[in-house]
């Protein structure tokens, strides 16, 4: 623990000993990181084999922008607010997906994914296809310089990886956590158990979905600008993550 601890705060002082280019791969990892732990929540516990998360991801980057520039709030509030909007549009589009079982759900979240791209394509006041850039104003709300605008960054990454990590590990060692345990061994057992399970999935797919849509915030206000193709890609998103947990260790 005190080991643990003292890395942390080596990790928190990054911005006074690591370069701008090691503290942007490092808000990277962060970020990914914090994906391939939701992503193993769903599919390594609840058994929820997605490959659209992708949706999630650019719900949260396309919300980070329409809050902004639309809304008025200021980037850290409208971060917050998308993961808040992605759990109340992940309660219908879970009633859908979930009436398919094992590989039909999971290109059915491909679907949904696409769904979602070819939806925000057609919204021109984000730019349409071709995507928009963040206002230099809303970029300098942040901070007034270069430099401070990185370290928050990597900062707000750093905590999205602790909050991710913190909660998934909370959520595993609740009730609920016991309970996903024994549907991922045998769904049959549990449900003879008495265990909701329908319920106890969908309490971890509209989790994980908030916490995807507050990563993908972060992710596009590192990268200032967003397009459909690049906050819906299945490669970058979703493929590349399955990639971590599969090597990491699936249900681990």
């Amino acid at each position: 623990m005190v080991v643990a601890a003292l890395g942390l705060v080596v990790l928190m002082l990054a911005p006074w000993w690591a370069g701008r280019a090691d503290m942007r791969l490092m808000g990277e990892i962060y970020l990914y990181l914090s994906l391939a732990c939701l992503w193993n929540l769903m599919a390594g516990y609840a058994g929820l084999v997605s490959v659209g998360q992708q949706a999630y991801v650019g719900f949260g980057g396309y919300m980070l922008f329409a809050l902004t520039v639309f809304g008025g709030l200021h980037p850290i509030a409208a971060i917050a607010a998308a993961g808040g909007l992605a759990a109340m549009v992940s309660v219908p589009v879970a009633t859908l997906i979930f009436r398919l079982k094992g590989a039909y759900f999971a290109i059915g979240t491909w679907v949904v994914a696409e769904v979602f791209r070819l939806s925000f394509a057609q919204v021109s006041a984000l730019g349409g296809g071709s995507g928009s850039s963040l206002p230099v104003g809303i970029v300098r709300s942040l901070s007034s310089s270069r430099s401070g605008r990185e370290a928050l960054s990597y900062w707000l990454a750093l905590g999205a990886a602790i909050l991710v990590i913190g909660t998934v590990y909370l959520f595993l060692r609740s009730g609920r956590g016991l309970a996903l345990t024994a549907i991922r061994d045998s769904e049959a057992a549990a449900s003879g158990l008495g265990i909701d399970i329908w319920r106890t999935k969908l309490e971890v797919y509209v989790v994980t979905s908030a916490l995807t849509a507050i990563i993908g915030g972060l992710i596009f206000l590192q990268k200032l600008r967003i397009s459909p193709d690049a906050a819906f890609s299945v490669n970058d998103w979703t493929a590349f993550v399955i990639f971590i947990v599969v090597i990491g260790g699936i249900g681990t």
